[in-house]
């Protein structure tokens, strides 16, 4: 397994507000990943506390969609663990709707960002946290996905449960820091869907946890 620096840059980026002019610019392509269409003006920076609307970003929606991307990715690639690895029934089915449910988010958040440069995360393998702090977004880091890889039956549907809660609670974070912060209306859509969805999932993973 290809070991990586973590993705999950969100301070970096918004320090970097001068570069998001230059994403969330060609957002031409899905806007909303319910409906797959939206409006784009040509985006300039907006404030935080701007209106929101569907062709204005700021610096917090180029941060949340280029959080979220790497964080999803690695959602996916755990929940991808579970059909040869998982004791329980109930684990095997809730990894395949975390990987059903993340897959489309993924597309819609890159479809709103230029490839390349400040655009798209670089994927292709498992993205890690390099430390378990507050900054991590909840990331697992080598070690864990480690641990993740060799466990089998009780072990890893333990392991998994465990490791995606704190993988959840990280992603709630970063969803309402962009239903805060953030200004393009289908981000902000998107972020409340991901507080819901995954707030539940966090209630249920609790209650296999026992």
């Amino acid at each position: 397994m290809i070991r990586k620096r973590s993705l999950f840059r969100r301070t970096a980026v918004l320090a970097a507000a001068g570069a998001a002019a230059l994403v969330l610019a060609a957002c031409g392509g899905s806007g909303d990943d319910s409906s797959g269409h939206g409006d784009h003006d040509s985006a300039t920076p907006a404030a935080s506390a701007a209106p929101a609307s569907p062709g204005r970003h700021n610096a917090a929606d180029v941060a949340f969609a280029q959080g979220m991307i790497p964080h999803h990715r690695q959602a996916v690639e755990m929940a991808g663990l579970a059909p040869g690895r998982a004791g329980s029934a109930e684990v095997k089915k809730l990894a395949a709707a975390i990987k059903q449910a993340r897959d489309p988010e993924i597309r819609t958040l890159s479809g709103w960002l230029p490839s390349g440069g400040e655009g798209v995360p670089a994927g292709g393998a498992m993205d890690h946290s390099l430390h378990g702090g507050a900054d991590s977004g909840g990331m697992m880091t080598m070690p864990e996905t480690d641990e993740l890889e060799r466990a089998s039956g009780k072990a890893f549907d333990t392991a998994f449960l465990e490791m995606m809660v704190k993988h959840h609670q990280g992603a709630v974070a970063m969803a309402e820091a962009e239903q805060a912060d953030g200004a393009f209306a289908p981000a902000r859509k998107m972020a409340g869907r991901i507080v819901t969805s995954q707030s539940a999932e966090i209630e249920q993973m609790n209650k296999l946890l026992g």
